[in-house]
């Protein structure tokens, strides 16, 4: 599903590295969690994975496609990958349902449609009643899990997140992991960057980023 072969980055005209020549495969419908300090390359895998950045080298496959030979990134992520990021990112002028609604728009999905799946994509992660509410109305949960629905609106098979919980209280935060266990559990492949140790004890597979290398693998003890 996911593989990345010998992947740098270089920012700054290489004054900084952010990750080194970094192998990793990820299989479909695994959950990952990916830990390390500050400055780790976290980040930085999670939009090279995601086709939100490109490497200086190396190679990156997802989904069957290398994405280098990608002539078109913004479509390939609109089919393939959604993005949950720390703040939710949610459009102020849009109510919860019509931002779940915008990634289908340049699919040309018809209004009808796209609002009928808005609505069951809310309802599915437990917000339907706050179909009507702009972001301003949402509580930090609320608005996650719409970012959520957002992230799930094209129905992609993979699920990219970064530090899902970071503004959220532990409670809520581990509502939003929950949440994202059990879409794994129905067949995505789910991607986590975080700090929090629960949040990663909550994936099957935890990997240690330290100075842009992968420096441990292991499989998670829950």
């Amino acid at each position: 599903m996911i593989r990345l072969e010998s992947v740098t980055k270089v920012y700054r005209k290489g004054q900084v590295v952010a990750l080194r020549e970094v192998d990793l495969s990820i299989g479909p419908g695994e959950f990952v969690a990916v830990v390390g300090p500050s400055g780790s390359g976290k980040s930085t895998l999670l939009h090279i994975v995601g086709g939100l950045d490109r490497p200086t080298s190396g190679e990156v496959f997802v989904n069957g496609a290398r994405l280098r030979d990608v002539a078109r990134l913004d479509g390939f992520r609109l089919r393939t990958v959604g993005f949950v990021f720390q703040s939710h990112h949610l459009l102020p002028g849009l109510t919860a349902l019509e931002n779940v609604e915008v990634p289908m728009v340049p699919l040309r999905i018809p209004g009808r449609l796209r609002r009928r799946r808005a609505m069951e994509l809310l309802e599915r992660v437990g917000v339907g009643g706050r179909a009507g509410h702009f972001p301003s109305q949402l509580s930090g949960g609320e608005s996650q899990r719409v970012a959520v629905a957002r992230a799930l609106a094209n129905d992609p098979p993979i699920l990219l997140a970064d530090e899902p919980t970071g503004e959220l209280d532990s409670e809520t935060g581990m509502s939003i992991i929950s949440l994202l266990s059990e879409l794994n559990r129905e067949g995505k492949t789910v991607v986590v960057v975080t700090h929090n140790p629960q949040v990663a004890l909550a994936a099957g597979r935890i990997v240690t980023l330290r100075d842009g290398r992968i420096v441990d693998e292991r499989r998670s003890t829950l």
